[in-house]
């Protein structure tokens, strides 16, 4: 849409073994520093991107959000789990395996946002961070334009009853259950559901599951596992 840009990888193309196999992009999970390197800067070429023009984040499942202008280069990549930017060029990135990768862009403005969206940033309002930050560099939800990648489904997210229960009272539309009939949470829904009460219409989700997909890491079915990318950036 108007020079914006979305993607999502999956599993494979990369060069890490098991249990990364192939394309893990995760730094931070025990694979090989080399391979997520190597990965790292086949999944941008992919995409017609230098590796130099991705930004990635320290992720801790939180809402702080940070403006970034260009690569971190020498400097320490901070923990926040959003990033937004108004450098048209500059591919934002954020790192999954289960949880919900959130991509966000305004291309009249020249803005977009990414953020990492798990049970715990839901509920602490990432989402509704990354749109006030963008907003602060002249995005208009209404034009923001949202994509949120594979996730495990809530047909799949057991949790235990109080958890759901906590998690519902921040955001109701996360309740779920499994297709066993135990308690879940629906953390795509969740987000959905901030976005357009937010005014952000233009909303589609992934429908793969990554717990029930073998061509996607999920911690939550193989606990050692890779990580997936999102990437949104615009010309």
């Amino acid at each position: 849409m108007s020079g914006a840009h979305f993607a999502f990888t999956d599993r494979w193309g990369g060069v890490s073994a098991a249990p990364y196999e192939e394309l893990n992009l995760g730094g931070a999970v025990g694979d090989d520093s080399d391979a997520v390197l190597t990965n790292r800067e086949l999944a941008a070429k992919s995409l017609g991107l230098g590796p130099g023009e991705v930004v990635w984040m320290n992720q801790v499942h939180g809402a702080d959000v940070v403006v970034v202008d260009g690569p971190w280069r020498d400097r320490p990549v901070p923990e926040v789990d959003a990033i937004v930017t108004a450098r048209r060029g500059l591919a934002l990135a954020v790192l999954t395996a289960d949880c919900v990768p959130v991509l966000l862009a305004d291309p009249v403005a020249g803005v977009v946002g990414a953020a990492h969206a798990g049970r715990p940033g839901m509920i602490a309002g990432v989402v509704p961070a990354a749109l006030r930050a963008m907003t602060d560099l002249g995005a208009e939800p209404s034009r923001i334009v949202a994509r949120t990648g594979p996730a495990v489904c809530g047909r799949c997210y057991e949790v235990p009853e109080a958890m759901r229960a906590e998690v519902a009272a921040v955001e109701p539309t996360a309740y779920a259950e499994t297709s066993w009939g135990t308690p879940a949470v629906d953390v795509a829904a969740g987000v959905h559901a901030q976005l357009g009460r937010l005014g952000v219409r233009d909303r589609e989700q992934s429908p793969v599951c990554t717990l029930q997909s073998r061509d996607h890491f999920s911690y939550r079915r193989d606990r050692t596992t890779g990580r997936l990318a999102g990437y949104v950036w615009l010309d």
